[in-house]
């Protein structure tokens, strides 16, 4: 019984840490070809075979649920799609079929860096074809449900059957694999298509960060995984320091290195793994340490703001230094020297700081013998000396 359809080009067979020669790759047969990709096992057709290259019919009688359905909403409503695709053959049969398909609606966001105009794609190719290859080869094919890929305008959401495999999490899965289907991940690795070592979230992750788009988003329980993939461009000016970093630096770091970066610009809290990249990040003059103890804060260089003409987005994220902020508090002293001031309408002076920081500079300046306090509790007072 014929289930396959006729191989590609075995010049595009396999890759390994034996790679043959092209030259001998296209003298093989195709059932040398499929031996050696590891889908044909003592003669007999694997369901990973099945499902890289299964015909149609062949799917519909023996793995009906290894089809993915794609759709595009122009918005969230519920309701029939504007387009939709069913997609049942194999995998290497369709996957650039699928991207042709989200490409046609692929709209393009400009930034701009002095006189030259940049374009970023809404829909990232990479990490949109990572999301498909992972959702492919780790899905659960136990279970009777599709892979469902659904665009919006800009957001594209990718719902996989099967939660994550076991000892994978939402916090971990950067760290930790363990492939529910290791023949198929293993056949798609000696494609070419992914690398064996990984599932490519690293890839994703990455290239998101260079974007300056929100990190990508799973959503996990029992029964699937869905990932959300955000294709709306954020700060460009996060995006052009990236790019003034330079390739070779760019290509240094790890996949942490560049959640650090994003975590720092969007002024999220840090992760232990985030905190170990800082020293690194600082010695390469990427990072730079605002403040002292617990008010330690960090922020992205003033060189690479410098460079991109931008030095005062870097003052205003800095905010003012500690001598500054003494000296804002003397001048509103002078200004109400005869009554002084509680230390609420000291605060007003400094909102970005709590009522202990101020606190804390007040002392500072009382130490230097500037201000004094006057009074207790409620009734308490500062007063300019």
């Amino acid at each position: 019984m014929q289930i396959l359809h006729p191989l590609p080009s075995p010049t595009s067979a396999l890759a390994g840490p034996r790679r043959p020669t092209t030259r001998r790759r296209l003298q093989w047969s195709d059932a040398e070809t499929l031996t050696n990709a590891e889908l044909l096992l003592d003669g007999q057709v694997s369901y990973a075979a099945l499902i890289l290259l299964g015909t149609r019919a062949a799917l519909g009688k023996h793995l009906g649920q290894a089809e993915l359905v794609f759709e595009y909403r122009a918005t969230e409503a519920t309701g029939p799609a504007d387009d939709r695709v069913e997609f049942r053959e194999g995998f290497l049969l369709f996957h650039d079929a699928l991207w042709d398909r989200i490409n046609l609606r692929n709209t393009k966001q400009s930034w701009q860096d002095g006189f030259f105009r940049n374009d970023v794609l809404t829909f990232d190719e990479v990490p949109v074809r990572e999301a498909v290859l992972n959702a492919v080869a780790h899905r659960d094919y136990r279970s009777g449900a599709n892979i469902f890929v659904i665009q919006y305008p800009r957001s594209l959401k990718i719902t996989s059957p099967g939660g994550f495999p076991e000892g994978i999490s939402v916090d971990n899965f950067l760290e930790e694999q363990n492939p529910r289907n290791r023949r198929l991940a293993t056949a798609l690795g000696l494609c070419g298509l992914v690398e064996r070592a990984g599932q490519g979230m690293n890839l994703i992750f990455e290239r998101t960060v260079r974007h300056a788009k929100a990190l990508p988003a799973f959503e996990a329980d029992a029964h699937r995984v869905r990932l959300t993939l955000d294709g709306q461009m954020g700060t460009p000016e996060f995006v052009r320091f990236l790019e003034r970093l330079g390739q070779d630096t760019l290509q240094s770091f790890t996949t942490w290195d560049f959640l650090t970066l994003d975590a720092i610009e969007r002024e999220q809290p840090l992760n232990a793994r985030m905190k170990e990249r800082i020293p690194g990040l600082i010695d390469a003059g990427v990072v730079e340490t605002v403040g002292r103890g617990r008010s330690r804060r960090l922020l992205l260089s003033r060189a690479v703001y410098d460079s991109l003409g931008k030095p005062g987005v870097h003052t205003r994220k800095k905010g003012l230094d500690h001598e500054t902020k003494k000296a804002l508090l003397v001048q509103h002293l002078n200004g109400v020297a005869s009554v002084g001031s509680p230390i609420g309408e000291l605060g007003q002076v400094l909102p970005a700081d709590s009522r202990n920081q101020v606190r804390k500079l007040l002392q500072e300046l009382q130490k230097e013998g500037k201000v004094a306090l006057r009074g207790e509790r409620r009734v308490a007072r500062w007063f300019l000396l």
